[in-house]
C-alpha cells in the first residue's frame, strides 16, 4: 500500500477552526493532521485548499431493491405501506430483482460520490428467501477495499403476519449477515411484544444487531420508541439497536421529542432519518443537544418503491438539513455530521473520522466551508478508502 501526503488541504474537525493542514496517511490509517509532517517515502497529493470531509457513511439503503443503471420502469406501487410492499414483491421476478449486477453499478456511484460505508437492509421471506443476500454480497465483493456494506435481513412483508419469515432470518444471520431488522411491530405487523420478541431473541442468539423500519406515527409511534427502549435496556443491547426513519419523532411536540432524545441516549438507541417525501425528519437539533446518536440514509434508490434518488449521500445530507431547516453554518454541520461521525456511530465504526488513528476514509470538495459543501453539493474531487484513492472527480479509478 502507498503511503500518501495530501498538502495543502482544509480538514474539518467539527469544533475547530477550518485551518490549512497536510495530512500524512500511512498503512491505511491516518498518521499525522498539521504543518509539514515527516514523509519520507510518500507519494504527495496536492489539494491545493480544497476542503477534507470524513467519508460518508450511508445508515439505511435497499441495496437488493434498486432498478439503477436498468431501463426506465414506471412506479406502479401507489402511497400506501402495503401497496408498496406488494408491488416491490409481485414484480420482482419480472424486473429480475434482486439483481448483483444492478447492486454492484449502485455502489459504484456511492463510491464516486464519497460513501465509505453502506447499511443496506435486505428483504427476506418465503417467495425470495435469502436471495437478496446472495446477489448484495456478489455486488460488494466486486467493489472490496472501495466501500464496506453491512446488511440487515429486513421481514419487509412482516414477520408475525409471515410465517417462516423468523425462520428465514435465523438462517441469515447464522450465515454471516450482521443486523437483524423489524418493520412498524404495531401498526402493520399487528403484535409488537411478538415481533420485539423475536427481533431481539435473534439478536442475542446470533450477537447481532438490530435495526427497526418504524413508520407509525403520532403516539402509536411515540409508544413503540419506548417499547424498544425498555427492551434494549433489559436486553443490555445499547449501542447496537437502531430505529430507522422514525417517523413519530419528527412530528411530535417538542417537549416531547426531547424527552424521548434524552431516553434514547440514556439507553444507546440510536434513530436514523432520510428525510422521504414528505415524511416529518427527526430533529437534528434536539437529538445533537441530547447526545443522542443519528444516521442518515438515502432509503430507496430508483426501485419498485420510489423512482427517485441518486445514492448521493451529500445530496441526501443537503435535503435533509433543508427539511429540518437548518439554517446557520452551525446548525447545517449537524446534517453532515450526521451523514458521517453519526453514521460511523449507528454502524459502530470506531476508527472513522479525520483524526490521528483513524481509518483514511476521506474526501475532498471544492467549497468555501463545509456549509457552503452541504448545500451546493459539490463533485467530490478525490476519494479515499483506506488510504487508497478510489474515486476523482466523481468517477471510480482502477
Amino acid at each position: 500500500m502507498t503511503d500518501l501526503l495530501l498538502r495543502d488541504g482544509r480538514p474539518w474537525l467539527p469544533g475547530q477552526p477550518l485551518e490549512t493542514a497536510d495530512i500524512l496517511i500511512r498503512a491505511g490509517r491516518i498518521e499525522q493532521i498539521g504543518p509539514g509532517p515527516a514523509a519520507a517515502g510518500a507519494e504527495t497529493l496536492e489539494l491545493d485548499g480544497a476542503l477534507v470531509l470524513p467519508g460518508f457513511v450511508d445508515t439505511h439503503c435497499h441495496l437488493d431493491k434498486t432498478l439503477w443503471s436498468g431501463p426506465w420502469v414506471p412506479n406502479t406501487g401507489g402511497r400506501s405501506l402495503a401497496g408498496r410492499i406488494a408491488n416491490g414483491e409481485n414484480r420482482r421476478a419480472e424486473l429480475g430483482i434482486p439483481s448483483a449486477d444492478y447492486s454492484a453499478n449502485l455502489l459504484a456511484t456511492m463510491i464516486a460520490g464519497g460513501t465509505a460505508h453502506v447499511r443496506s437492509h435486505i428483504d427476506i421471506d418465503p417467495s425470495v428467501g435469502l436471495a437478496g443476500v446472495e446477489a448484495v454480497r456478489t455486488a460488494a465483493a466486486r467493489h472490496r477495499d472501495r466501500v464496506d456494506v453491512e446488511l440487515v435481513a429486513f421481514p419487509q412483508g412482516g414477520l408475525i403476519r409471515r410465517p417462516g419469515t423468523a425462520e428465514l432470518l435465523d438462517e441469515a444471520l447464522a450465515g454471516g449477515v450482521e443486523v437483524v431488522g423489524g418493520i412498524d411491530p404495531a401498526g402493520y405487523d399487528g403484535d409488537p411484544a411478538g415481533q420485539l420478541d423475536i427481533v431481539f431473541g435473534l439478536a442475542e442468539r446470533h450477537g447481532a444487531k438490530i435495526d427497526i423500519h418504524l413508520h407509525d406515527s403520532g403516539t402509536l409511534g411515540a409508544w413503540e420508541f419506548e417499547l424498544i427502549i425498555e427492551r434494549t435496556k433489559a436486553t443490555g443491547l445499547g449501542g447496537r439497536v437502531t430505529i430507522s426513519h422514525a417517523y413519530a419523532m419528527g412530528a411530535l411536540p417538542a417537549d416531547e421529542q426531547r424527552r424521548i432524545a434524552d431516553r434514547l441516549a440514556e439507553a444507546g438507541v440510536a434513530m436514523v432519518t432520510c428525510a422521504v417525501g414528505d415524511a416529518p425528519v427527526v430533529p437534528l437539533r434536539v437529538m445533537h443537544a441530547a447526545g443522542a446518536t443519528l444516521g442518515l440514509g438515502n432509503d430507496g434508490i430508483r426501485d419498485l418503491w420510489t423512482p427517485y434518488g441518486d445514492g448521493d449521500m451529500l445530496r441526501r445530507i443537503s435535503t435533509v438539513a433543508f427539511r429540518d431547516r437548518l439554517l446557520s453554518d452551525a446548525e447545517i454541520e449537524l446534517a453532515l455530521a450526521a451523514g458521517t461521525l453519526g453514521g460511523a456511530r449507528v454502524l459502530g465504526l470506531p476508527d472513522h473520522g479525520l483524526r490521528v488513528g483513524a481509518r483514511a476514509d476521506l474526501l475532498t470538495v471544492e467549497a468555501a466551508t463545509p456549509a457552503a459543501a452541504v448545500v451546493g453539493v459539490p463533485v467530490r474531487k478525490l476519494v479515499l478508502k483506506g488510504g487508497r484513492v478510489v474515486a476523482r472527480d466523481g468517477q471510480l479509478v482502477s
